[in-house]
């Protein structure tokens, strides 16, 4: 990528027992170049460290360069995690949609909030989408060259002038030659489609979802599977983007329409094919589908099925690990986002047939966003204060750690666990995993 500088790696972990630990690398020692190629990306560090002999250019926390020659098992790991997985800095989204929730954001908050990523490594590397609109053929080579698949890609409508007016950009028409480009190198790819009201929904929704089947055959399907996901909008954007929120009657519709598809993808090619995201039920009050409906759950990271996830995992660790009576009575208060109100309920009546144990659901929804429905991730600090203020707590707060910026104690808001803790004069415990929940709820 001509347009972007190379930095060394710079290590954030050495794995205990690994071959990096053996050599003697260190926390904040970068990698400069492995047999003379410096790495782009994580990517390119994988693949260079495949080879069974090793010469590598190391800058110590000293600010010194070493040479390391080491020999190992072909594909063996050296053990090294990085700050980042790109050295050579983010490729930023050249698209303006309207819907995006960068955009949406208040402003003022820290630049790292305000990057737009529409980098095809992460989207291979950790299932981000992007929109392929800022790929120069270099990039396409090395997609081809590396075999980087499957990628994720944000289509929202296959109709080029549809696709063109949501994106605002004129490259955003080129996405059927695209998915032809990607059929014809067996390289596959999962799709998401952000349903606009008024916009790409109705029979554009059904083109889309038809074009994007039709590449779904044969033994390598080009497109894996395909997300519907409705529009999030937060108080934030901009006043003249077009767009309208989705009311219960738009997501019922949806709802039908999809389903209805569903059957006729199911009856052709075998698979439901398109998902829609737990939030249409959400936002509908309608049942979401049974577990055996998500069939291999392709699109969990777009929240298919995440819910009916969570509930199974949940009443499968709680049934291995809930006694049936604690000693010391506990009063909890469990805050989640309103949207999964209804579908927590089984679970919190679980929780209080422990004897002594008592949880009470705290379903609260954004006055920060602005949504009258709310998902758990995207409630903020203020979201809680206003909440939960003078409100009978208990003995303490179960707190998704989904709320929270990754690895850190921060809330969307920048309001800390401590400051929400004092204020609200209780203690906050963050909950990563249900089993954490499980045991902070047996926790004397």
């Amino acid at each position: 990528m001509s347009n972007l500088s190379i930095s060394p790696a710079k290590i954030s972990y050495v794995l205990p027992n690994s071959i990096a630990e053996e050599v003697g690398f260190e926390v904040g020692d970068a990698i400069i170049s492995i047999n003379g190629t410096k790495p782009r990306d994580l990517i390119d560090y994988q693949f260079l460290c495949a080879e069974e002999f090793l010469e590598l250019e190391v800058l110590d926390t000293q600010g010194k360069t070493h040479q390391i020659e080491l020999e190992k098992d072909y594909d063996d790991d050296l053990g090294l995690e990085f700050e980042t997985a790109l050295f050579d800095g983010l490729m930023q989204c050249n698209n303006h949609c309207p819907f995006c929730f960068i955009d949406q954001q208040p402003p003022g908050k820290r630049d790292s909030l305000y990057l737009k990523d529409d980098d095809y490594r992460l989207s291979f590397l950790y299932g981000s989408y992007l929109t392929l609109t800022n790929l120069t053929e270099k990039e396409w080579d090395r997609i081809e060259a590396m075999r980087l698949s499957p990628l994720f890609v944000s289509v929202h409508a296959t109709e080029a002038d549809i696709r063109i007016k949501l994106l605002k950009n004129n490259r955003a028409g080129q996405i059927i030659e695209q998915f032809k480009w990607f059929q014809e190198r067996r390289l596959q790819v999962h799709a998401q489609v952000v349903v606009c009201p008024g916009i790409n929904d109705d029979i554009h929704l059904e083109k889309t979802l038809l074009n994007l089947a039709s590449f779904h055959q044969g033994e390598i399907p080009t497109i894996i599977s395909a997300a519907v996901v409705p529009v999030g909008l937060t108080r934030f954007r901009p006043q003249e983007d077009e767009l309208i929120p989705v009311s219960p009657e738009k997501a019922q519709e949806v709802i039908k329409q999809v389903q209805s598809l569903q059957q006729q993808f199911y009856h052709k090619l075998g698979s439901n094919f398109a998902w829609l995201a737990d939030e249409w039920f959400l936002i509908a009050q309608a049942e979401l589908p049974p577990e055996s409906h998500y069939e291999d759950y392709p699109q969990i990271g777009n929240g298919v099925g995440s819910i009916r996830q969570f509930i199974k995992e949940f009443q499968t660790t709680a049934n291995q690990l809930l006694p049936s009576k604690i000693d010391t009575p506990k009063n909890l208060t469990w805050v989640v986002g309103n949207a999964v109100e209804q579908a927590f309920q089984p679970l919190v009546k679980q929780l209080n047939r422990v004897e002594n144990l008592t949880i009470n659901l705290a379903a609260l929804r954004s006055n920060y966003w602005g949504q009258e429905i709310t998902v758990t991730g995207l409630l903020t600090g203020q979201d809680l204060l206003s909440g939960l203020k003078d409100k009978d707590l208990g003995n303490g707060i179960l707190l998704p750690s989904v709320m929270l910026k990754h690895d850190d104690t921060c809330f969307l808001d920048d309001m800390t666990i401590d400051e929400l803790s004092t204020q609200l004069q209780i203690p906050i415990f963050p909950i990563s995993s249900i089993s954490e929940l499980i045991g902070t709820l047996l926790d004397d």
